[in-house]
């Protein structure tokens, strides 16, 4: 494990894994630096590129400054690509994704190009109406402690089933995705949001968006305005792939596009 300090001091846990060109993965909600699911894609990503994987505040080994804003989770992916040398690759998942592009839209030139993986905005004034009633009772619950339960829900509500939930208790690492269960607020705080089209459509970095042919239709449409909205983009939907999608089957998408 190795770590560094974010602008307002927050210590930021991080691992690095493979040789080549700096790619700095951003994980969405509920993960962590030493989930499973997250090692495991960071090592395929590995066989091409540098992957500094690390906790997102709140997560992990790092740590929580509080108030929570956006703006700290972006000094944290500055502080990242200082880490990596000063610039590099970002490739953001679900709400990630959408750090990814906040990033790339204020961070210039240290973001060399960016990729997005199902960017989980709300899609239309509807969508963003269940998250913000998903988010109430999110607070609810964490408020009241009920972490567990919090988790469990936030879950079912992305459209996770619930037979791999059940799966996900089972595992060593239940505890810990329950540990972080405060950082759901973030998350949904991030998610209600529609995508920023005015703002993305000035986006220089090179992007790429892609989508999993079987993941929600909402990210699908969300995928849709970003692809259209931000100049020169390239679009992706990979076949057979949903939200947790095979690293191989990505990797191979965006290492051509990084690397042209």
């Amino acid at each position: 494990m190795k770590t560094t300090q974010s602008k307002d001091g927050t210590t930021l846990a991080y691992d690095v894994f493979g040789k080549g060109p700096a790619l700095i993965f951003i994980t969405g909600a509920t993960c962590f630096r030493s989930f499973e699911p997250v090692v495991h894609d960071a090592k395929v990503f590995a066989e091409q590129f540098t992957v500094y994987n690390y906790d997102r505040r709140g997560r992990g080994d790092s740590g929580n400054t509080l108030p929570y804003t956006i703006e700290r989770e972006l000094e944290d992916i500055e502080a990242m690509i200082d880490a990596a040398g000063g610039t590099a690759y970002v490739y953001g998942h679900s709400s990630g994704a959408i750090l990814g592009l906040e990033a790339a839209m204020r961070l210039g030139g240290k973001v060399r190009k960016l990729v997005m993986y199902d960017p989980a905005y709300a899609n239309d004034d509807a969508n963003q109406k269940e998250f913000k009633e998903l988010s109430q009772g999110l607070y609810k619950l964490l408020y009241s402690g009920k972490n567990d339960e919090a988790i469990s829900i936030f879950l079912e509500g992305i459209g996770i089933p619930k037979e791999v939930i059940t799966g996900m208790r089972q595992s060593p690492q239940w505890e810990t995705m329950v540990a972080l269960a405060p950082t759901l607020a973030y998350d949904t705080t991030l998610a209600m949001d529609l995508p920023p089209i005015a703002r993305a459509s000035q986006l220089t970095t090179p992007a790429q968006i892609i989508v999993g042919e079987e993941s929600p239709s909402s990210i699908h449409e969300v995928a849709y305005q970003l692809s259209e909205g931000i100049p020169n983009s390239d679009f992706s939907m990979l076949e057979g792939q949903d939200h947790m999608p095979n690293p191989e089957v990505v990797l191979t998408i965006f290492s051509k596009f990084l690397k042209q």
